[in-house]
């Protein structure tokens, strides 16, 4: 009996060991920009829909590459990533004075919207959102689900606060995202403990393909938050727009500690920037 399940064990291998080389040539052929310490995939968001099938992806911003100067474990994470993708469209404009740019900048929750539109009729696309407060969740999964006229988001939660130190919450979680049958999951509760949370959970969900790091998008989509109007996102001052809703969490982030970004950038533009992380 074993003897005659052997073959199907080693077919199905086979197919897993030829997807997954399949999607490492991929990733292998798309091109990378560095800036700092961190290497972003050069896509437009058209040819990341098309070949995003299976991996992590992380969408850096300006105060990302600030925490990725002083937190290792963060950089370590970003180093597995498969998808490190330019949410900033002020990043986008800076990168522009390296000797290679990007073709656009990708912002998370631009890309989200995309992405379940892109998949509105693709049956095998199944999100779980998590992220937000209250009902956020729910909210987001109600939207979207009626705006693409099918249940596309299959389930959806808003944790507590500090949740991630919270192990039976967590193992909570892990058991409601496997029940859903969800096979794409962003997570929406910032950097760095959403990229944190992924990579210390995401062994335990194996049937999910796709996983996102996507900050206040789950806000946007239940609409408690809005987004910068379009002339603003022209004007590269989606930052702005955004400080200006919250400006007292936000002030110390753009105002103080995102500062650092610009000693550093200009280092890199005089070749004199050094990864603090690399071996001495």
């Amino acid at each position: 009996m074993v003897n005659c399940q052997l073959p199907t064990v080693n077919c199905q291998l086979s197919t897993f060991n030829f997807q997954l080389s399949t999607f490492n040539s991929q990733l292998s052929t798309m091109q990378r920009v560095k800036i700092l310490n961190t290497e972003i995939v050069a896509a437009t968001q058209e040819e990341l829909l098309r070949e995003l099938q299976q991996g992590v992806v992380v969408t850096p911003n300006i105060d990302h590459l600030v925490r990725l100067q002083q937190d290792r474990e963060l950089y370590k994470l970003y180093r597995q990533t498969e998808w490190v993708i330019c949410d900033s469209r002020l990043l986008y404009l800076f990168m522009k004075l390296l000797p290679k740019s990007l073709p656009q900048a990708i912002p998370g929750s631009s890309f989200f919207s995309a992405f379940y539109e892109y998949h509105q009729d693709d049956e095998d696309c199944r999100i779980f959102l998590l992220g937000g407060m209250g009902d956020v969740a729910q909210r987001a999964m109600e939207n979207i689900n009626r705006k693409v006229e099918r249940q596309i988001v299959v389930g959806a939660y808003s944790p507590t606060f500090g949740f991630d130190e919270k192990p039976a919450e967590n193992e909570e979680i892990v058991r409601m995202i496997n029940a859903s049958g969800a096979n794409v999951v962003p997570v929406c509760v910032g950097c760095p403990k959403q990229e944190k949370w992924i990579y210390a959970h995401k062994e335990q969900m194996p049937h999910v393909k796709i996983w996102m790091g996507l900050g206040a998008t789950i806000d946007f989509e239940a609409g408690n938050v809005k987004r910068a109007p379009k002339i603003w996102q022209q004007m590269y001052l989606e930052w702005f727009y955004r400080f200006c809703q919250e400006p007292k969490r936000l002030f110390k982030r753009y105002f103080v500690d995102d500062m650092k970004f610009f000693w550093y950038f200009g280092k890199q533009l005089l070749g004199l920037y050094r990864n603090p992380f690399d071996k001495v």
